[in-house]
């Protein structure tokens, strides 16, 4: 009788809800196709608020200075990069080339701002409020425990 040499694979460590006979684990919460199915949708979602926030026109009256919150701009400029480039690092897992991307474009966007949009104005500042939140989204994405 002729022996059966089907290549066995050893079983899984992560047996539970997994196929140990094919090695197979079982997904993570949150984690796999299933879990990242809402990714797409916040990071077109935070890109679309983004650029809106960096692109509509100003007006005479000025921007966002609260004066009883000192900074909300700049709070705002880290909140407006560092989520996006957060969702995005996260559904493609291509963090530097997310972080590279966004970089650029706050440096770009300010130009822009500057130079083409009525009452807005370049700032490096604002630049650099950018890239803070760039690099927090980085720093959160390179600590996430599973990466």
């Amino acid at each position: 009788m002729p022996e059966d040499r089907t290549p066995v694979e050893p079983p899984s460590r992560h047996v539970a809800g997994g196929d140990a006979a094919r090695g197979t684990a079982a997904p993570r919460p949150g984690g796999g196709a299933a879990g990242r199915g809402w990714l797409p949708t916040l990071a077109g979602l935070a890109l679309v608020v983004q650029l809106v926030a960096v692109y509509l026109p100003g007006s005479p009256g000025g921007g966002l200075e609260l004066p009883w919150l000192p900074g909300a701009d700049k709070a705002v400029h880290v909140l407006v990069f560092g989520v996006p480039v957060y969702l995005f690092g996260r559904l493609t897992r291509r963090v530097g080339l997310v972080a590279g991307v966004f970089a650029v474009h706050a440096v770009v966007s300010e130009l822009v701002q500057w130079r083409f949009i009525p009452y807005r104005d370049g700032d490096p500042f604002d630049a650099l409020a950018d890239l803070v939140g760039i690099g927090l989204a980085v720093l959160l994405l390179k600590r996430r425990p599973g990466r």
